[in-house]
């Protein structure tokens, strides 16, 4: 005969993909009637912008672009220029093919910016992005429950707390500044300027996800004495996203913050306007209490359990790791005048140990040498981060760019320091065998010649296993030796037998 299980299901996000794509793209840019010629190129500072998301059934894509700005010093002329330039990016991940949309999720980071001069009307930009794109689809398991249970036959069920992505979605918001620089010579070109999201604190309550944080924007500026002059301020935000789901515990978020324009104009009265987007993109991942049965018995008859894998999407594990990146380089620098840091992803390595992930970066500095001249430098930095955790998981990181970098020069040396937040989760990377039915044989008749009292030393064994060897159960022998839980290793048990 056979015992039946009932089929419970559980909801769940299922990730396609999680991969990292890395990619260049090149520009020529002729510079505009009425600037001078080029003379010496200084460098290049650059902000990505994400225009948008799309899920075409067996791939996704996420548009983006660079803001580029190439900074040089004329040929004939004192003081300095600033080129603009937009080098558009199309990013695509492969997915299986599907039926419905799913979210997207993506991280885009500027790797690295630079300019070369191709004439002295033209210069040729660089710039390579880092983008880790996620596709998440609901998704469904079920897991086995005895529908009936007869009294001869023991079970063994542990039940699993296990933490499941449940909803992503995203919140677009739009930010609207009037800037007002210091008192000082007035404003006379913009530069460049950035600007830098960043979340400090995030939370479910309501039905909403609710998180809020603060915008930085730093500016570049050439005032009307023909000096260069950078100003930085925070811009608070907070918002909220309604879920579609309902969570009764206190759920895990994780919110990734992007920039999908911006765009600072001084108006007709001299002040600095900003106008910025912004995406707050989420995921909620709630606990489930998963009861698993494990194995099953009967001191009266043959049981043979069927197994099947129940494959959950499980979060082991998360961290959240402040990350200094610090490199020294020659320079003889008598004022630094800005300076710029761009972390980037590298793929992960799997180790014996868990998970080691390299993280190149490049500082980008802008300063004075002692003779009076502005002079450009770019520095790159390597840095590594590492991880112990189960061989058998599965981990992807986010990486987001925090504070303002900072620049000390020293005798013929300049110490550079960017900081960065590296998010990391750890997944499942295997099922869980669970029993979804029972074969069983009749019941048979006891054998009056077998002892009702044996003695059984426990060894290295839980009492289940014991229980399953001497043909009795849990329960008995806990009573029999008046045991409130698992005894020590070395215990001789009184064995009731049925």
């Amino acid at each position: 005969m056979e015992m039946q299980f009932d089929r419970i299901p559980v909801a769940y996000l299922q990730k396609l993909t999680g991969q990292l794509r890395t990619q260049e793209q090149t520009l020529e840019v002729r510079l505009p009637d009425g600037m001078p010629d080029i003379g010496r190129v200084l460098g290049a500072w650059g902000q990505v912008v994400v225009r948008g998301k799309e899920w075409n059934g067996d791939h996704m894509a996420v548009s983006c672009g660079v803001m580029a700005w190439v900074l040089y010093t004329p040929e004939d002329q004192e003081g300095v220029r600033s080129v603009e330039a937009w080098l558009p990016f199309s990013m695509k991940w492969d997915l299986p093919d599907t039926r419905h949309d799913g979210k997207i999720l993506a991280s885009c980071l500027l790797k690295g910016v630079d300019a070369r001069s191709t004439s002295a009307r033209k210069l040729m930009v660089r710039a390579t992005i880092n983008a880790l794109g996620e596709a998440w689809l609901p998704g469904q398991a079920e897991y086995a429950v005895p529908a009936g249970t007869p009294e001869d036959v023991q079970m063994l069920t542990t039940t699993y707390p296990l933490m499941l992505p449940k909803e992503a979605g995203e919140k677009p918001f739009a930010l609207e500044e009037q800037v007002n620089l210091p008192a000082g010579p007035k404003l006379e070109k913009l530069m460049h300027y950035c600007l830098q999201p960043e979340i400090l604190d995030k939370k479910v309550m309501a039905g909403k996800v609710v998180f809020r944080g603060t915008a930085a924007l730093h500016i570049l500026y050439r005032a009307e004495d023909d000096k260069l002059y950078t100003y930085d301020c925070d811009l608070p935000f907070s918002q909220f996203a309604e879920l579609e789901g309902e969570y009764d515990r206190d759920p895990a978020v994780t919110v990734w913050p992007c920039v999908t324009g911006v765009d600072l104009a001084q108006d007709e009265e001299g002040a600095l306007q900003l106008k910025a987007g912004l995406l707050g993109q989420y995921l909620v991942c709630d606990r489930e209490m998963i009861p698993v049965t494990e194995d099953a018995y009967s001191p009266r008859r043959s049981v043979t359990p069927i197994y099947e894998e129940l494959q959950l999407p499980a979060v082991l594990d998360q961290r959240t790791q402040n990350i200094s990146a610090d490199v020294s380089q020659q320079a003889d620098v008598q004022q630094v005048v800005d300076v710029a840091f761009y972390p980037a992803y590298a793929p992960m390595e799997y180790t014996p140990t868990g998970m080691r992930v390299s993280l190149p970066g490049q500082f980008q500095m802008l300063y004075y040498d002692p003779d009076g001249e502005l002079r450009g430098l770019t520095a790159p930095w390597e840095g590594e981060w590492s991880w112990d955790m189960d061989r058998d998981s599965m981990a992807h990181i986010c990486l987001n760019p925090t504070g303002k970098p900072q620049a000390v020069p020293g005798a013929g040396m300049v110490a550079l320091r960017g900081e960065m937040l590296l998010n990391a989760v750890a997944g499942a990377g295997q099922g869980m065998r669970m029993i979804t039915g029972l074969e069983m044989g009749e019941p048979e008749k006891a054998d009056p010649n077998r002892p009702s009292l044996i003695l059984c030393r426990k060894g290295g064994r839980r009492l289940w296993d014991v229980a399953k060897e001497t043909g009795t159960t849990v329960e008995q022998i806990m009573l029999a030796n008046r045991l409130e839980g698992e005894p020590e290793d070395n215990t001789v048990l009184l064995i009731p037998v049925i």
